[in-house]
């Protein structure tokens, strides 16, 4: 009504455009004035003019119109086999640039269903998709070695590649100038920067402590990345993340007893649906990671940092 009103320029003219004799107008204009307590036009005027509080009712008004009616236009494509929520676990080894990539892409086909993504590491990855919080998990350990097989019923995991990973140092840390091969016992006398695993059950998983080291926790790989750079601290990074530092000067890379370069094998993993019942986002992701140059650039790609 307020924006017939405001459009028309007065409620003669509203009311014949909303079928309306103008009595019957003005009394639902009243009763709204009532119920909120204000007053929404400026009747002094031959034609009906809103107060403030009247134009911010509309500008609100219109608001809410546009978005019932996006509502309403979703609601039909759902049903059309499109979920309403697609949320994606993205372990923090994985690139942004690339999964950003991916989500443009999918933005693209402008569908319905709209994208979650969530930042993980180590285990956490998988409990997200194990629990439900998460549809995809890209770049976690979920080879049957890593988890237990019990926790595989009604999982899909397919391998994204393995992922070198370098012993690294800033130049002016002690270790950068040490005789080569390290060994354990003179890496354990210095401080090892340490990715938290994100899982909210247990500890999580430690991947290359030492034991008695000191132990500098970050949130992610990228942050882990800084404070190698920093000098903070020791330890392993991948070797695509560490390669463009090392080759400037601003990490010098150290082979290690019996751990010369370790390698991760990441995969990425979707919950099983039934035969029908699979979403066309998701089936639109799993297509795109179905691609080698994709799954490569996951783990390679990592101009824009990790995840």
């Amino acid at each position: 009504m307020l924006d017939a009103i405001a459009t028309q320029g007065g409620f003669a003219a509203a009311a014949r455009a909303l079928d309306l004799v103008p009595s019957a107008l003005s009394y639902r204009v009243r009763q709204l004035e009532e119920t909120l307590d204000v007053l929404l036009f400026d009747r002094r005027s031959r034609n009906a003019k809103l107060t403030p509080a009247g134009a911010e009712l509309l500008r609100e008004g219109r608001r809410m119109l546009a978005d019932v009616a996006a509502i309403a236009e979703r609601v039909k494509r759902v049903a059309t086999g499109w979920e309403p929520v697609l949320t994606i676990a993205v372990d923090s080894l994985i690139s942004r640039k690339v999964v950003f990539e991916l989500c443009q892409a999918f933005f693209e086909l402008k569908a319905p269903t709209r994208l979650r993504l969530r930042g993980e590491t180590l285990s956490g990855t998988w409990q997200a998709l194990t629990t439900g919080k998460a549809d995809i998990a890209l770049g976690g350990a979920f080879e049957t070695g890593s988890i237990a097989s019990t926790q595989l019923a009604g999982i899909q995991v397919k391998a994204l590649g393995d992922m070198p990973f370098v012993f690294a140092v800033a130049p002016r840390h002690p270790l950068a100038k040490r005789p080569e091969p390290l060994s354990d016992e003179e890496i354990a006398q210095h401080r090892v920067v340490a990715v938290a695993d994100s899982t909210l059950r247990g500890d999580g998983l430690s991947v290359n402590l030492l034991a008695g080291q000191d132990v500098f926790t970050v949130p992610s790989m990228q942050a882990k990345l800084d404070a190698h750079l920093r000098g903070l601290g020791c330890g392993f990074l991948p070797l695509h993340l560490a390669q463009p530092y090392v080759d400037a000067g601003e990490l010098v890379a150290r082979t290690v007893q019996q751990r010369a370069l370790r390698v991760a094998r990441t995969s990425y993993a979707w919950r099983n649906q039934p035969r029908g019942a699979q979403g066309h986002a998701l089936t639109w992701w799993l297509q795109a990671l179905d691609s080698p140059r994709t799954r490569r650039a996951l783990i390679e790609d990592q101009a824009g940092g990790g995840f």
